[in-house]
């Protein structure tokens, strides 16, 4: 039987409400406002603290999704053992799993003693009512779609449930600068489930991706009002937890067989940060009357128009081939600056030759075959150079003048042609 809201907690949400719009109801002259630099503290991981734009924001609330079983709740368990170790109390408001299940997962992660607060309550007035009670330091609550609001009859997990408990959390976390974090569920398409009310009031939106036979694990964030945009985080399941990873690129490379033709190693961005990753291509001739696509890490209308552009200006004819192009490591690549790799890989496989060893790439592949400029080319080169690569093939227009490290040359072309001489042995 669900019980009456207490009018205690009402009156409190509603003055935070008009407090908020009293506060905010005056309009000031731009000149006239001070700007504050928001003191930040660490969440315990560098690499959740790089996506989060560089450390944990007071008052803000982060938003984090991803497929079932991925590992969500150990992400936020962890930071909150972190976090309650260093810095203050912290409130975990479970609602799919029982304290008692949450303290055989923070066993096995090795939490340890903290002033770490369990709640296992799906109703909105009762973890606002805890909030006043323990005033912490960090609010979890996983997940948003298993709080309802007694104010509404609706099930929880429908729209007006799901807006009204983000709005509600959101007034807690600006009135008491309490910073929150929401995990979420996610649709069968990958999107974040509710309404998208829920992805604009909250401050940042992290996706946690990765594939369920890889031990990679990959926090994205794809909105962030106090950072960057594109940030990745990148850690290791294992046992004991998730482990961040200090040198991506030397993970991602570490299996890959030299000399192999179809392989090649790719300069891309992910946000500000540089990652070399392998791109692997097989071509073999069709067994049936339809040639097959398949792509894994990056988008295959991409690759469509690539191997259309191979066809029409270097003469690379592969409609009768079967094709497929991989990402190792579970990585996905959007940029255009991986274009260059992934011709390269499949131009390597079809004429079965190899990538001349010591070859990094990176370039944007253009309709007309010119190979076109990209961005950061100084941070690729760099990353490049430091995990021994001693040639980069890129755009002529990116050549870096004041690059200091001559051990890794610098290859630059202009069209399609130029670098596939320039790259394949």
């Amino acid at each position: 039987m669900v019980e009456e809201y207490s009018p205690q907690i009402s009156d409190m949400s509603d003055k935070m409400r008009h407090g908020l719009e009293k506060e905010l109801s005056v309009a000031r002259l731009y000149a006239d406002i001070d700007t504050i630099n928001v003191k930040r503290y660490t969440s315990g991981f560098d690499e959740f603290d790089r996506v989060l734009g560089g450390g944990i924001v007071p008052g803000s609330v982060v938003l984090l999704g991803g497929e079932p079983g991925i590992g969500k709740s150990t992400l936020v368990l962890q930071v909150a053992g972190l976090v309650a170790r260093e810095i203050g109390p912290v409130l975990y408001a479970s609602g799919e799993e029982s304290e008692h299940q949450v303290k055989m997962r923070g066993e096995r992660l090795g939490v340890g003693a903290s002033p770490l607060h369990i709640l296992a309550e799906t109703c909105l007035e009762r973890i606002l009512d805890e909030v006043l009670r323990l005033k912490p330091a960090l609010l979890i609550v996983d997940s948003i779609q298993t709080v309802f609001s007694m104010k509404f009859q609706s099930a929880p997990g429908s729209i007006g449930q799901v807006r009204e408990a983000a709005t509600q959390l959101l007034f807690t976390a600006k009135s008491q600068n309490l910073p929150t974090f929401l995990v979420g569920h996610v649709t069968k398409d990958g999107h974040l489930a509710g309404p998208k009310v829920l992805e604009h009031v909250v401050d940042t939106v992290l996706y946690f991706e990765g594939e369920r036979h890889h031990s990679n694990r990959l926090v994205r964030a794809v909105k962030n009002r106090f950072g960057a945009v594109s940030e990745l985080g990148i850690f290791e399941m294992h046992s004991s937890g998730l482990q961040p990873v200090s040198n991506p690129s030397q993970m991602f490379l570490s299996e890959r067989a030299a000399s192999v033709p179809g392989s090649i190693v790719l300069c891309t961005m992910e946000g500000s940060r540089p990652i070399l990753v392998e791109v692997q291509a097989l071509v073999s001739t069709g067994a049936y009357g339809t040639a097959r696509r398949m792509a894994s890490g990056l988008d295959q209308n991409r690759l469509s128009l690539l191997l259309a552009v191979m066809d029409k200006r270097v003469g690379l004819n592969m409609a009768a081939e079967d094709i497929f192009v991989n990402i190792a490591g579970g990585l996905t690549v959007n940029e255009p600056a991986a274009d260059l790799g992934v011709v390269a890989a499949v131009a390597s496989s079809f004429r079965n030759r190899a990538v001349k060893q010591g070859t990094a790439v990176f370039g944007e592949i253009g309709l007309a075959g010119e190979v076109r400029s990209s961005t950061q080319a100084g941070l690729r080169l760099k990353e490049a150079s430091q995990l021994g690569f001693s040639r980069c093939v890129m755009p002529a227009g990116n050549e870096v003048s004041d690059f200091v490290d001559k051990g890794c040359e610098q290859v630059g072309v202009r069209t399609l042609e130029e670098a596939l001489e320039a790259i394949i042995d």
